[in-house]
């Protein structure tokens, strides 16, 4: 039996009620943090969450709350807010949060701003005795919730968390593989909702399958030239939070990224997609702080460029992709270079 009994989780969203009805599955109690009084009350009564998982049966040992001290009671919490709400969600959560419970990160993205990765928000708000996760990998909240098999990599420097929350949370069809690169499994979570706008852009445009490869290819080789200048472990880019997420994201139009970049390749403008959508397409926010980090390292990333200037500095979309297939022919393993920006 694990050390973990109990799971509190920070978000009431797919992902969050997907993992806390996971954690249920593996035998544990799950309490779920929610901002909106009646969503919380509608989870616990009705064993349902309409807003975000219409359709899924929830277990009576998965209850909501909005109270977070009674979240923060648990074993171990999983932070399921969207990135750029995290620091704001602990702050609050702060004061109530104990020095050895588990902070896990569940939030794929880098905040604007400050250009900090979601461990940097943690360890600031937090503090440094906290012990610190990522939780990434290749995962719908749609599939996992309806119990599809899933592989998941659970990133953590302290031995204890890494071998007992795979055992608290993990069942035959929730796979976790664990690393202590939590840097490496942060970045790729990150960056490829960036590369998965540019995926949609090149399946909306009609550029077919042939381009969209390439551009996995070649965002894959942006990934890890980042990520290795920030200190992650290359092998970790080619693991299930880094190539894993990536090849899933990029292909399916269950990813927010990749639908939002569909309708802009189709023509459709920044602001009318987003208001048509529900739930946030973290690739949105992400795209200029992945940019401005591989600025900070010297590091070049044309893909993420370019999807960064249509995105947030008006560039012109087919001028942007003829310029990239401009770029001059270079190595294939060629992983450093200076900075690059793309468009015009």
């Amino acid at each position: 039996m694990s050390a973990i009994a109990r799971i509190g989780v920070l978000g009431a969203g797919a992902w969050g009620t997907a993992l806390a009805l996971t954690a249920c599955r593996a035998g544990r109690a799950a309490i779920v943090w929610a901002r909106r009084p009646a969503l919380a009350e509608a989870i616990t009564r009705d064993h349902e969450n309409n807003h975000a998982l219409a359709g899924i049966t929830l277990p009576p040992a998965l209850t909501a709350t909005t109270a977070l001290s009674a979240a923060l009671s648990a074993d171990a919490v999983l932070i399921c807010v969207p990135a750029q709400a995290v620091r704001t969600v602990l702050a609050e959560a702060a004061r109530d949060w104990l020095a050895r419970t588990p902070a896990v990160i569940c939030a794929k993205g880098i905040e604007q701003g400050s250009g900090a990765r979601m461990s940097e928000v943690v360890r600031q708000v937090l503090g440094p005795t906290v012990p610190l996760a990522v939780l990434s990998g290749p995962s719908f909240a749609a599939e996992v919730a309806r119990e599809l098999p899933t592989a998941v990599t659970l990133a953590c420097a302290d031995a204890d968390v890494r071998r007992d929350l795979p055992a608290a949370i993990g069942t035959p069809r929730f796979r976790i593989y664990s690393t202590d690169d939590v840097i490496g499994a942060e970045l790729g979570g990150a960056v490829k909702n960036v590369l998965a706008i540019a995926c949609g852009i090149v399946a909306g445009r009609g550029l077919g399958d042939n381009a969209r490869a390439a551009l996995i290819t070649r965002g894959l080789a942006e990934m890890a030239r980042l990520a290795v200048a920030v200190g992650a472990k290359p092998a970790t880019l080619t693991g299930l939070s880094g190539l894993g997420d990536l090849v899933l994201t990029c292909s399916a139009l269950q990813s927010r990224n990749f639908s939002l970049g569909v309708a802009l390749g189709e023509g459709a403008r920044l602001a009318d997609a987003l208001t048509r959508r529900q739930g946030v397409t973290e690739g949105v926010f992400t795209a200029a702080a992945v940019v401005a980090l591989a600025e900070r390292h010297r590091i070049s990333m044309p893909i993420a460029s370019a999807v960064d200037a249509v995105l947030n500095r008006g560039a012109d979309l087919d001028a942007t992709i003829a310029s990239l297939l401009a770029r001059p022919f270079r190595d294939e393993d060629a992983v450093t270079g200076p900075v690059d920006r793309c468009g015009p």
